[in-house]
């Protein structure tokens, strides 16, 4: 049984009957069973730990002033201007759908523009957005309306989507929506996902429930022919195999759907977003800091950040050819070694280590024969995720089939 008004087991319906009786006092006696069971769904029916989440759910919403949000949020220019995504139209069975080009999001120029709980109250807004309009519709119509399909075009990401702090905020937004909002999700359509994908959701794969991993599927380069099954035609933009624009008649809809776009830095006021999780290590006068990585998958993602304090550093990485320490001379280069001024600028990067071993990145200070030099750094191990791997160019892997669309929360 799906656990849904109007296909629950004998003992789904008890365990409702008994859920409802312990959290009415939240309620405030009036009862909607289609609200109560998307919590106990979320917890697979366990009654403590649905009883659990939605508490938590109350304090929070008082805590954050989330029943006034509507009236009171004030979006900021930059995140209305920069912050990627819209809501297009509605899919076949009338769930709204949004559109989210996140290849193209400046996430580190936001950041650096804005709160992080700026950030994070705007996704807040656009989703009790969506819920106002839910009521209102159930009032007008009678028609109820509980989910959201969400498709993500991952055209146009790359490393540059891996800076820590964008992708710490973003997985922030995920638990949000994970524990604020459980069932809300419909689908998520994954499209134009790059090689980076695998390793991009071995990051955010931790925060996501395993029934909304069920509800996100990758598809392959047919997929406008795969929207066009869930999707009409005029409700979704030509540029994704639909036939709409909007007034400016733009096959994107950039009138509707945030396109992001770098943000200006003149914008910048917020300095010092990496420094939260560094490491700190003095590095003597004509020496060198080499810290050991051991590589066992292909593919697999290296990430640093590093910042040094008065005076430039010099940085490289190297793939050692033997099992004991050897000097740079004697490894494989893969990023030769490089004097930045790490002093002015954070350092940040990515490479892929597209063969297994030992990989070295140093820090070189041998060119100083004065001074000795202080480096914070980050260093990361970023291994891909092969939950979702399609298996050919025309494939649509982890898609589901038209049977298999249900209905429910229509």
């Amino acid at each position: 049984m799906s656990g849904r008004v109007g296909d629950l087991s004998p003992q789904q319906a008890e365990t409702l009957e008994k859920f409802w009786e312990r959290v009415k006092d939240l309620l405030k006696q009036k009862r909607d069973d289609f609200y109560l069971l998307r919590w106990l769904r979320a917890r697979q029916f366990n009654i403590m730990k649905a009883e659990e989440m939605i508490r938590a759910h109350y304090k929070w919403r008082e805590e954050n002033q989330i029943n006034t949000i509507l009236e009171d949020y004030k979006e900021l220019d930059v995140i209305k201007k920069y912050y990627t995504g819209g809501h297009i139209g509605y899919d076949k069975k009338g769930s709204p759908v949004w559109i989210d080009p996140f290849g193209l999001i400046d996430m580190r120029g936001i950041l650096h523009s804005c709160k992080k709980k700026e950030v994070i109250r705007n996704k807040v807004w656009v989703v009790e957005s969506f819920y106002k309009s839910f009521r209102e519709e159930l009032e007008k119509t009678g028609r109820r309306r509980e989910e959201i399909v969400v498709i993500f075009d991952l055209d146009k990401l790359g490393p540059r989507h891996l800076w820590k702090p964008g992708v710490d905020v973003f997985n922030e937004i995920l638990k949000m929506f994970e524990d604020q909002y459980p069932e809300t999700l419909k689908y998520a359509f994954i499209v134009n996902a790059p090689r980076l994908f695998p390793i991009v959701f071995k990051i955010v794969r931790p925060f996501l429930s395993e029934d909304t991993v069920k509800k996100t599927h990758v598809l392959g380069s047919n997929f406008k022919e795969v929207l066009l099954k869930y999707i009409d035609a005029d409700q979704l933009p030509v540029h994704w195999g639909g036939t709409k624009v909007d007034l400016n008649g733009d096959p994107r809809c950039t009138a509707v759907i945030n396109h992001g776009g770098m943000v200006p830095k003149e914008l910048y006021h917020i300095s010092d977003l990496e420094s939260s999780n560094y490491t700190t290590a003095s590095i003597s006068r004509g020496s060198s800091l080499q810290l050991d990585f051991e590589i066992t998958q292909p593919m697999t993602i290296l990430r640093w950040e590093f910042k040094t304090e008065n005076h430039d550093m010099g940085f490289g990485i190297f793939r050692r050819t033997a099992d004991s320490r050897q000097k740079a001379g004697e490894m494989e280069v893969i990023k030769s070694t490089e004097r930045v001024n790490s002093h002015l600028v954070p350092e940040d990067g990515t490479i892929t280590c597209k063969e297994v071993g030992t990989y070295v990145v140093r820090f070189d200070n041998t060119f100083s024969i004065i001074r000795s030099k202080k480096v914070s750094y980050l260093i990361e191990i970023l291994e891909p995720d092969n939950t979702f791997v399609r298996e050919g160019q025309d494939s649509t892997a982890n898609t589901p089939t038209q049977e298999s669309v249900p209905g429910q929360g229509e």
